[in-house]
C-alpha cells in the first residue's frame, strides 16, 4: 500500500489505480486514496486513467453525497456551533464536501479542455449530469449545473462538441431547459454589466480592449447557440412534453403509493396527499406558465447584449418563428425590432418579418413603418439573400384597403422606376406587385395612362412645376413617399418593358393592359411564385416551354463565308 501511494500519479499503472478505487469503496480506512484518485481527473492524464478514476469516484460520492453538508459558498449552509466543529464526523463530512466540490471543478476542466477526446468528454458529461440529477437530495442540483454553463460560456476556446452534446442528450428534459434558461439569464446579465463597465473604463491598451471584445463576442455566440437549441415546450402535435431529468416532481410515485393503501387509509390521508402533491408536482398549466416566463427573461437578457453582426442576422432570421410565439408578452420586443428596422439594409429586411407580426397580431403602433419600408426599396434588395420573404411581406403590407392613395402610388412608382435597373427576375416581381396594387387601389389607376395635359388646377398654378413635355414629376431620390410627387407621374417605365429583351418579361407585362378596376374579372398575383426567381429559373422555364412555331433558315447550298461577294461590289 505504501509503495502505491508513494508513486507519482502519472506513473501509476491502470491496475494499481483500479486497486485504489476498490479500497476506497470497501472501507473508510482507505479515505486517503480519494485525493490520489482526484489527481488523475485532469485533461493531461491518459484517458484510461481518467475513466478509471471517474468510475471509482462516482461510485463513492453517489453513496455519501446525501449526507454531506452544503458547500461553503452555498447560501443554505447552516451555522455550526463551536462544539459541533470539534466533532470528528462533522469535520470528516465537511472535508468530503470540499473534495466533492474539487471533483466537480476537475470534471468541468476536463469537459471544456480542447485536449480531451470526444468519447471521454461524453462519458464525463454523463457522469456530471448524474450528479446534477441526484446530488441535491434527489432534486435538480442547479448550482453545479450553472457552474458548468458558466464555464462553457466563459471558456476562451470554442466548445462546440460539448454544447452539441448537451443540447442533443439533455435538452429534451423540461427541468434541464428550465434551469438552462435561468443560468443563461444570469450569464447574459453578467456580460451586459461587464460590457457597460468596460465602456466606462475605456482608454487602456488597444490590444487588451480588442481581446476583451473578442472574448465577449465568443461568449455571446455560445449563449446564442445554447438558447437557440432549446426546444419549445409544445411539441409538434400541440401537446406538452413533461419528461424530467431529476426524479422530483413526478406524480408517478404518489400514484404508486396510493394503490397500496387501503380504502380507509385513502380516506384518512386524502387531504394530506392532495396537499403534498400540490406542493411537489406542478400542473401542466403551471409548468407551461413558468417555462414561458423563464424563456422570455432569458431571451430578453440575451437581446440586450452587444450581439455580433453574424449572430444578429441569425437571430432576426428565426425570431418570428422560434421566439415570438413562445414569449409571455411579445410586445416587449418592440424596442429591439424597431432599432433593428431603423438600421437599414439587410438588417431591416430581416427584422421586417418579426415587426410585421407585432403590428398585425399584437397591436404594435409604428408611425414611420411605411416610410422605412419605402426606403428599403433599392436595386440591392433584388439580389439579397432574403429577398423572397421580403417581397411577400411587402405585398402583405400593401394589402390594406385603408392605405392612402398617395402611399400606394409612391410604392407603385418607386417599383416602376426600379424595373429599369434590376435583373429580369426582379422585373417579374415588380410587375406582379404593381398588378396587385392597381387592383387593390383603383384610385391610382390614373398612373397607367396620363397625358401631359392631365393635371389638376393646383398643378397648373404651381409656379415651380416644369412645363416642358415629357417631364416626370416623380422624385426618386426623395425618402419620404409623401413628397415624392408620385400622383403627378405615370408608370411609363412599365410600358418600356413591353419591348424587353427577355421574353417572359415582355409577355408578363401584357397582364397590366387589362382593366384591373373590374375585380370580378381579375385575380391577384401570388408573389411567392415570382419572389425566388433568378436567371436560372427563367432559363429553365424557357427551355421547358413548348413552342408552336420555330424560325428556321434553309440554304440551297452550304455557305462558305459569312457575307456573299455580291455584297461588296467592286
Amino acid at each position: 500500500m505504501t509503495s502505491i501511494l508513494a508513486k507519482k500519479p502519472k506513473k501509476m499503472k491502470l491496475k494499481e489505480l483500479k486497486t485504489l478505487g476498490q479500497q476506497l469503496l470497501s472501507s473508510r480506512a482507505h479515505i486517503n486514496n480519494l485525493p490520489l484518485l482526484l489527481g488523475f481527473i485532469s485533461p493531461s492524464s491518459p484517458p484510461p486513467h481518467v475513466l478509471e478514476s471517474l468510475l471509482s469516484l462516482q461510485s463513492f460520492f453517489t453513496t455519501v453525497l446525501a449526507d454531506l453538508p452544503p458547500s461553503q459558498s452555498s447560501k443554505k449552509r447552516p451555522r455550526i456551533d463551536d462544539s459541533a466543529k470539534q466533532d470528528p464526523e462533522v469535520i470528516y463530512r465537511t472535508w468530503l464536501r470540499s473534495k466533492f466540490d474539487e471533483f466537480v471543478t476537475l470534471l468541468i476542466e476536463v469537459l471544456i479542455s480542447p485536449d480531451t477526446e470526444d468519447a471521454l468528454r461524453e462519458i464525463v458529461l454523463d457522469s456530471f449530469m448524474e450528479f446534477v440529477k441526484l446530488g441535491n437530495g434527489g432534486s435538480f442540483y442547479s448550482s453545479i449545473y450553472h457552474k458548468l454553463l458558466r464555464s462553457i460560456v466563459n471558456s476562451p476556446t470554442p466548445v462546440d462538441f460539448l454544447s452539441e452534446l448537451l443540447a442533443l442528450k439533455y435538452f429534451k428534459y423540461i427541468d434541464v431547459r428550465y434551469f438552462t434558461f435561468i443560468s443563461l439569464e444570469k450569464l447574459s446579465k453578467a456580460l451586459d454589466t461587464k460590457d457597460t463597465a468596460g465602456d466606462e473604463t475605456a482608454g487602456g491598451d488597444g490590444d487588451s480592449r480588442s481581446q476583451s471584445r473578442e472574448s465577449m463576442e465568443l461568449s455571446i455566440c455560445k449563449i446564442h447557440y445554447i438558447i437557440s437549441h432549446i426546444p419549445p415546450l409544445e411539441g409538434n402535435d400541440g401537446k406538452s412534453e413533461y419528461e424530467m431529468w431529476s426524479g422530483s416532481g413526478l406524480p408517478s410515485n404518489e400514484e404508486h403509493d396510493k394503490k397500496k393503501l387501503s380504502k380507509a387509509q385513502k380516506a384518512e390521508d386524502k387531504g394530506w396527499k392532495a396537499e403534498k402533491q400540490t406542493n411537489t408536482v406542478l400542473s401542466p398549466a403551471s409548468i407551461a406558465k413558468k417555462m414561458k416566463l423563464k424563456f422570455t427573461k432569458a431571451w430578453i437578457s440575451f437581446l440586450r447584449l452587444p450581439i455580433p453582426v453574424n449572430v444578429y442576422k441569425e437571430v432576426l432570421a428565426t425570431l418570428h418563428q422560434a421566439v415570438i410565439p413562445h414569449l409571455s408578452n411579445p410586445i416587449i420586443l418592440c424596442d429591439f425590432l424597431t432599432k433593428s428596422y431603423d438600421i437599414g439594409g439587410v438588417v431591416s429586411v430581416m427584422a421586417l418579418s418579426s415587426l410585421f407580426i407585432l403590428m398585425t397580431q399584437h397591436g404594435l403602433e409604428y408611425p414611420n413603418f411605411y416610410e422605412k419600408l419605402y426606403a428599403l426599396l433599392s436595386p440591392s434588395i433584388f439580389m439579397a439573400k432574403h429577398r423572397a420573404k421580403f417581397f411577400q411581406l411587402l405585398d402583405s403590407c400593401l394589402k390594406s384597403p385603408l392605405l392612402p392613395a398617395y402611399l400606394a402610388a409612391a410604392f407603385a412608382k418607386k417599383l416602376s422606376r426600379l424595373s429599369i435597373c434590376v435583373p429580369p427576375s426582379g422585373e417579374l416581381v415588380i410587375i406582379a406587385l404593381i398588378h396587385n396594387l392597381l387592383r387593390r387601389h383603383p384610385s391610382i389607376n390614373c398612373l397607367v395612362h396620363k397625358e401631359d395635359g392631365d393635371e389638376n388646377e393646383e398643378d397648373k398654378n404651381d409656379s415651380g412645376s416644369e412645363k416642358r413635355p415629357g417631364f416626370d414629376h416623380f422624385n426618386s431620390e426623395e425618402s419620404n413617399p409623401i413628397k415624392s410627387n408620385a400622383m403627378r407621374s405615370s408608370l411609363w417605365e412599365i410600358d418600356t418593358l413591353r419591348h424587353h429583351y427577355c421574353p417572359p418579361v415582355s409577355r408578363f407585362v401584357l397582364s397590366l393592359e387589362n382593366d384591373l378596376t373590374v375585380r370580378s374579372k381579375t385575380t391577384e398575383m401570388d408573389i411567392k411564385d415570382f419572389s425566388s426567381g433568378s436567371y436560372a429559373t427563367i432559363f429553365g422555364d424557357e427551355i421547358r416551354r413548348r413552342v408552336k412555331q420555330v424560325p428556321l433558315a434553309f440554304y440551297k447550298a452550304t455557305p462558305t463565308s459569312l457575307f456573299p461577294e455580291s455584297d461588296f461590289c467592286g
